[in-house]
């Protein structure tokens, strides 16, 4: 490691110390090439006296002298620095672009290593030490990049410092080092669609046609090395990502925002701009690009959140919530009605909370478009009329738009009219004129 011993004053991996270093990494000891993982390092120490940390990290192939991908800050906590092959104590740090680092002070932050500078290592910034101290533990986070080919086994190189209280460079200081070696991870062959193998969201209806903003499932063979959804981390403050563990996928040439990925399945949303009528799709990984496939956007492809588990008696009932409801129920059914699943009757002037995608186009406060890929922050409308009716009678609509806090998702608070009682009171909805094509139920009780 860089700088070894020359900041901080101890004897690294000392029995008598009882701390530690770590990295979590997201797919575990194994990197797909090109594939950007966050990874977490965490510095530990039970002693009471060691309450600031610090750590230094880097990536090498089987030559020490040749780095192994490259880093990139999230944060102003950690630093990135640079350094030339053959002189590592001579490193460019005024590339300390997440946060101050020592004597980054007076260098303006640039985005990549200057020319010869081959070598990288992130680190902890002044901004992060300075917020990470106490006692226990402390986390960095940052994104790490492999080599966008098969370089054969990388190990990582990691230093950490649990130091004194007050000032981190005296005698005392716990030092910790490890290595880990990550394997290289195969996506496998091109990736191929299946036949009939892309439907709107199953949950919502399942549709063969899809439509601008409407969630799609993808399923084929090869569509990705990993499984899982996004988080936090791949999202561009509020738009979401196109791209996800080296998988992309395009639809009428525009790249698509993707929620999930796994070798057998991917969940993308369309983007705002596809134009409606026969368009095709394809599937990208860093193995290829999947033959093009058919399928037909239309304007407008509505579907209400209605699982086949909330079939009963072959009688759909919509997934319908109270507004004091978790994400877990109660839902709009009748009591018992599905085993293990809490419910309860509506009442006439009760409003309840159904989901949906597809239904189009909305409008903020300001009268304007939020484009398909985007937390929603602010409340919104639909840009198209919307009725719903209950048990042949029909409903008020407290809000209909985008929820809250979620990527296309719809959410319509809707208050149940009075009707009689009926365990299977038919709800019905018309977008824009057209009716919905689903034939759902929800249950209402006085």
């Amino acid at each position: 490691m860089r700088r070894g011993g020359t900041c901080h004053i101890g004897t690294a991996n000392d029995k008598n110390n009882k701390g530690s270093i770590s990295v979590a990494f997201p797919s575990g000891l194994n990197y797909i090439p090109g594939v950007k993982q966050h990874l977490t390092v965490t510095i530990a120490d039970p002693a009471t006296t060691q309450q600031t940390w610090g750590f230094q990290l880097t990536a090498r192939t089987s030559s020490p002298t040749t780095m192994a991908g490259s880093f990139a800050y999230t944060d102003s906590n950690t630093a990135l620095i640079c350094a030339k092959p053959g002189q590592p104590n001579q490193p460019f740090e005024a590339l300390c672009l997440g946060g101050v680092r020592d004597s980054c002070t007076t260098s303006p932050a640039v985005p990549s290593c200057p020319t010869g500078f081959t070598l990288q290592y992130i680190e902890h910034s002044l901004t992060g030490y300075t917020k990470t101290q106490g006692t226990g533990s402390a986390s960095y986070s940052f994104d790490w990049t492999p080599p966008a080919t098969n370089a054969g086994n990388v190990v990582v190189y990691v230093a950490g410092n649990a130091g004194l209280g007050g000032n981190p460079t005296n005698m005392g200081s716990h030092i910790y080092t490890t290595t880990y070696t990550l394997a290289p991870q195969s996506f496998g062959g091109v990736p191929s669609i299946s036949a009939n193998g892309v439907i709107s969201a199953g949950a919502f209806g399942g549709y063969t046609n899809v439509a601008p903003g409407s969630w799609m499932e993808i399923y084929g063979a090869n569509l990705a090395a990993t499984t899982r959804g996004w988080a936090g981390a791949d999202f561009t403050g509020t738009k979401a990502p196109t791209l996800l563990d080296g998988v992309k996928v395009t639809i009428g040439g525009q790249p698509a925002f993707i929620d999930f990925v796994s070798p057998g399945q991917v969940n993308a949303q369309v983007p705002s701009n596809v134009p409606a009528g026969a368009q095709t799709m394809t599937v990208t990984t860093p193995a290829g690009t999947s033959s093009t496939y058919p399928i037909t956007v239309n304007a407008l492809q509505p579907g209400m959140l209605a699982p086949p588990q909330f079939a009963v008696n072959n009688k759909q009932y919509v997934a319908a919530l109270f507004p004091d409801s978790t994400a877990n129920g109660p839902f709009v059914l009748p009591p018992t009605a599905i085993p293990g699943v809490p419910a309860r009757y509506a009442k006439p002037g009760d409003t309840i909370i159904i989901y949906g995608v597809g239904f189009g186009p909305v409008k903020d406060s300001g009268g304007q478009d939020i484009p398909a890929g985007t937390i929603v922050t602010a409340a919104n409308t639909l840009a198209n009329p919307l009725t719903i009716t209950i048990g042949g009678q029909a409903a008020t609509l407290g809000y209909q738009g985008l929820a809250p806090n979620f990527v296309g998702l719809y959410q319509f608070n809707v208050v149940v009219p009075n009707i009689a009682n009926n365990d299977l009171a038919p709800l019905t909805y018309t977008l824009n004129g057209t009716a919905g094509p689903q034939t759902l139920y929800v249950a209402v009780h006085n």
